[in-house]
């Protein structure tokens, strides 16, 4: 029996409706608080900060892409890192999907890291991203804007994140292995996660997570918003979407290590294909169709729901989520496993 309080429909009814008005009160207070961040002063960016992308080298300026404001998430991996933070991942992983509603608004969006950008890119391809990461490796930016400290700062209570001044990190913390952790016993989830990122804790809790917001006003950048911690969460992601659910967000879950992406994994619940209903599994091949290329009708799955109402691309195929689960041919050259 759940130990959770039940009862009749009408009592959720009548519960439920006076949620509604701390709901809808909580709404009120929300697009007052939305009026009081965007009334907030801008700062002017006069530092020239360089960042690496795919397309080379580029100032703050150029990562707005022809658009009139940015959103950056600052991604935690460090140089030290072998992996991206697991919580930063699982945040990312809805980025693919934002970036064309964000660029549609003005809006331009980039991830920013301290690692170079060939761990950067051979971790984005591992796990089938497409948005935009960009390395500020060789740059002050991630320090300037509070979510990379020294390990001096750390162990000398000089570190200032999310707004206030943290104390001195613990002995035992600083310069300990995650296998000394182990064999002591005594770790604990910030160990867990820094084993997933192949450091220590001390490295990894020198870089933060965290959402900047930039402004390109008149040719002129300028900062108007960071939020930090928590905070940066509530905007990204698919933390939103879970504090319906009824257990919520919750913290205290085990994140999952990322793993190599394979798109028929991911779409192991696509498309009913006529082969598959027939016993032969649809071909698989590891070269991705180029996007330029126009398939011929032949190429597509024709039993993807999707797929039957207009002629699309085989990666645009949307999930059907069929009965058969078999695996769908239609894969996107940004998830192709490598």
């Amino acid at each position: 029996m759940t130990e959770h309080r039940t009862g009749t429909r009408e009592e959720w009814l009548k519960a439920r409706l006076q949620l509604l008005e701390a709901e809808k009160e909580l709404t009120r207070r929300s697009d007052e608080l939305a009026r009081q961040r965007q009334a907030l002063p801008w700062v002017r960016i006069d530092k020239d900060y360089r960042f690496e992308t795919d397309a080379g080298s580029a100032s703050l300026k150029e990562l707005f892409q022809g658009r009139s404001q940015l959103l950056v998430y600052h991604f935690m991996f460090g140089p030290d890192y072998t992996a991206g933070c697991p919580s930063c991942s699982s945040i990312a992983d809805g980025f693919n999907g934002i970036v064309v509603h964000l660029e549609n608004h003005d809006v331009a969006f980039t991830a920013v890291s301290r690692a170079p950008l060939e761990k950067l890119t051979a971790y984005k391809r591992r796990m089938g991203w497409s948005f935009p990461w960009a390395s500020s490796n060789d740059s002050d930016f991630n320090r300037d804007f509070s979510v990379w400290f020294t390990a001096d700062e750390q162990r000398e209570g000089r570190i200032e994140y999310n707004f206030r001044r943290e104390p001195p990190a613990p002995e035992p913390l600083a310069g300990k292995t995650v296998q000394e952790w182990q064999l002591r016993g005594s770790e604990g989830p910030v160990a867990q996660i820094a084993a997933m990122t192949g450091t220590d804790v001390a490295t990894y809790t020198r870089d933060r997570p965290g959402l900047s917001a930039f402004v390109l006003d008149d040719g002129v950048v300028y900062h108007s918003y960071s939020s930090y911690a928590r905070r940066a969460g509530r905007y990204l992601g698919y933390v939103p979407m879970a504090r319906p659910s009824p257990a919520g967000a919750q913290r205290e879950r085990r994140l999952v290590a990322p793993k190599r992406r394979i798109w028929s994994r991911l779409t192991s619940q696509c498309c009913a294909l006529p082969t598959a209903r027939q016993g032969r599994r649809p071909p698989i091949t590891d070269r991705a169709a180029p996007r330029t290329a126009t398939p011929l009708r032949s190429a597509r799955p024709t039993g993807c729901p999707s797929l039957q109402r207009r002629p699309l691309q085989p990666w645009r195929c949307l999930p059907a989520f069929s009965a058969a689960r078999r695996t769908c041919s239609a894969r996107p050259p940004a998830m192709h496993p490598r």
